[in-house]
């Protein structure tokens, strides 16, 4: 954030491109792995929300990616256990078709901590990255993590 901040916030929008919808490890693993998967997501969280740290009854298993625009590559790079408030915010474009953005807004800025023009700013700074990623064709979807996440079990 250009407003002087130098870490990471707590809680972050993760918009995924266009053309990586439907690449995720749900659809690559049987209904009974993606069960045992998040299963092991919740117990690690101590079934909290591992970004506001909300125990609740319902929580989403979360995939974390990254994306390499030169190899044009998506990797799981991690899962998190998250409440749906949280898991709202990292999926915000969606919530704003479903006209949910501003609960999505509001519940960023309480997390972190920021102003509206904070939160204004990170949005924008994540669709215009989104933006770029669209632009790219043909991801490959790299998800040997899952094999290192299964195995600690």
């Amino acid at each position: 954030m250009s407003s002087g901040q130098s870490t990471e916030p707590k809680l972050s929008l993760e918009l995924v491109p266009r053309p990586c919808w439907g690449n995720n490890v749900r659809n690559e693993v049987t209904p009974v792995e993606w069960d045992a998967i998040r299963a092991m997501v919740y117990y690690l969280a101590e079934y909290s929300c591992d970004i506001c740290e909300k125990r609740t009854k319902k929580l989403h298993a979360h995939e974390q990616w990254k994306y390499d625009t030169k190899t044009r590559t998506q990797t799981l790079i991690g899962f998190q256990a998250l409440c749906e408030r949280c898991h709202e915010v990292k999926h915000y474009g969606r919530a704003e078709i479903v006209g949910r953005g501003t609960h999505a807004k509001d519940w960023m800025k309480k997390v972190n901590g920021w102003t509206n023009e904070e939160v204004a700013e990170h949005i924008t700074e994540s669709f215009g990255e989104w933006g770029i990623r669209c632009e790219i064709k043909n991801w490959k979807l790299d998800i040997h993590y899952l094999k290192e996440f299964m195995e600690q079990f």
